[in-house]
């Protein structure tokens, strides 16, 4: 519901204009419904990780339950020329558009699935022309959530456990952007979110203190926190650094003091600035001091997972992480570079025909076929993954063989215990899926993430997770690069 209450509640010129021109083509060459398998995928995880975080299905459900072309949509296209200054697309196709009805089958991984390299997060089977329609949305998507969802989890894991709250949305890129990544930041694994819209619109936890300018408007630090804590009772974390931070803290703890009295709770203190370590540990120790084991130390500014983990393993007393800019935006990494590749396509006879996009970089060479991703375990821990081709004969058989996507000598042992990743989300345009909501969607995240090994989780150097072709499939793959570069 969230993107008809943002937006219009049609989003189909939300795509590129040559998805339209190539609709337009397979329209005039009568194949507008010659039935197609495309799959999106990604090829590299990002920040040098080893894993991503799948998310943005539930955005994907909202558009295509209302995609449709409207009047005003149609007006655009047909105001659109060619160099010739005449239509781009005859009147005909425009009619055609404004008929379509959508009925692709879609199966996605839900959200907050641990995913890798090459393996399909969705795929779209249906005429090609709407799934050609679809590409630019379903990657607009689904690229930029998953990109924060598996920053949030990277932050979440340098935290160790304690809480992480995204603070980025004055520093989002716009309104979408923001509520996206505070949707997404939640999924891997962050506690609240400062975002009140985005609290609004997905039930997400919000926290917030008080800016420094709430301190400079009063006469002194301490008639500042002192008309804070008469305001907001029972919400204090008292932003500490506007002057010195450690007078700040005293301060604090006399406001603590009085809010004690008077039968409230100081929540606790907020560093922003200086050497967060060694501020932490002496703002613990006065806290300790003064009787307030329980309060909590916020602390911000520009952090992410490498900063938080240095200050931890320096020992920082530090129980909270406020985290803005590098999270909302994805700071070190703007874009996933997910893409969207054909796998196979029915034939005038209705035969499919298999298709392989070639690269001179093996990394761009795609996958064939109608995949699924079959994961393995091993006494509750993910082993490998297996993408293999659901349109191939006997490939569903179990043992399965597989071997690398490097090189088919290279096999891959398997144990028995697996689950197939892709689930029904649409069946012939219709919603066949129950999205859960995102409270539950966190854990489900948070649960994939403890089936991974700790050398896969590592921020640093992490180990590959096996993911390889089922071996049919591996040798339909090298049957037509074959094919293709003998031509």
């Amino acid at each position: 519901m969230v993107l008809r209450e943002l937006y219009r509640p049609s989003l189909s010129l939300l795509t590129d204009l040559y998805q339209v021109t190539m609709a337009y083509g397979y329209w005039q060459q009568g194949r507008a419904e010659r039935e197609s398998v495309f799959h999106l995928f990604f090829r590299k995880n990002p920040f040098r990780g080893g894993y991503s975080i799948a998310a943005g299905l539930a955005s994907i459900i909202d558009l295509l339950e209302n995609i449709q072309f409207e009047a005003d949509d149609l007006a655009y296209l047909r105001s659109l020329r060619g160099n010739d200054e005449k239509p781009l697309f005859e009147e005909a196709f425009l009619q055609y558009l404004e008929t379509l009805e959508w009925n692709v089958d879609i199966d996605a991984v839900p959200e907050g699935t641990v995913m890798f390299p090459h393996e399909p997060l969705l795929r779209v089977r249906g005429p090609i022309v709407q799934a050609q329609l679809l590409e630019t949305a379903l990657l607009n998507l689904v690229n930029f959530p998953t990109l924060i969802a598996t920053k949030s989890a990277r932050i979440c894991q340098a935290a160790q456990g304690e809480a992480v709250l995204e603070f980025g949305l004055r520093r989002a890129q716009g309104i979408d952007g923001s509520l996206t990544s505070s949707r997404a930041a939640y999924i891997g694994g962050a506690a609240a979110t400062s975002n009140l819209l985005a609290g609004k619109l997905y039930g997400i936890p919000v926290k917030g203190t008080h800016a420094h300018s709430w301190v400079m408007s009063f006469e002194s630090e301490m008639e500042a926190f002192t008309a804070y804590s008469r305001a907001m009772p029972n919400n204090c974390v008292f932003l500490v650094d506007t002057f010195d931070t450690l007078e700040g803290v005293k301060q604090a703890i006399e406001v603590g003091r009085q809010l004690r009295e008077q039968g409230h709770t100081m929540v606790g203190v907020r560093l922003d600035s200086g050497d967060l370590c060694q501020l932490s540990i002496e703002a613990r120790m006065l806290l300790d001091e003064a009787g307030f084991a329980d309060a909590a130390i916020v602390a911000s500014n520009d952090l992410d997972e490498f900063s938080i983990e240095q200050l931890k393993r320096n020992g920082a007393k530090i129980s909270v992480w406020g985290v803005g800019t590098k999270l909302a935006t994805a700071y070190d990494q703007p874009a996933l570079g997910g893409v969207y590749k054909l796998g196979a396509i029915r034939d005038d006879a209705g035969d499919w025909q298999f298709k392989v996009k070639l690269s001179e970089q093996a990394i761009k060479v795609s996958n064939p076929g109608m995949l699924q991703v079959r994961r393995f375990y091993r006494l509750g821990t993910a082993t490998a993954d297996v993408i293999w081709n659901e349109l191939a004969a006997g490939s569903k058989s179990t043992p399965m063989q597989a071997c690398s996507i490097a090189s088919e000598s290279d096999e891959i042992q398997l144990s028995e215990s697996h689950k197939d990743l892709l689930e029904p989300v649409f069946r012939s345009g219709k919603r066949v899926y129950d999205t859960p909501d995102l409270a539950a969607t966190r854990e489900y995240c948070r649960s994939q993430l403890g089936a991974l090994s700790e050398s896969v989780r590592q921020l640093r150097e992490p180990a590959t997770y096996t993911v390889g072709l089922e071996k049919s499939l591996a040798r339909l793959k090298s049957k037509l690069i074959a094919r293709h570069r003998s031509n």
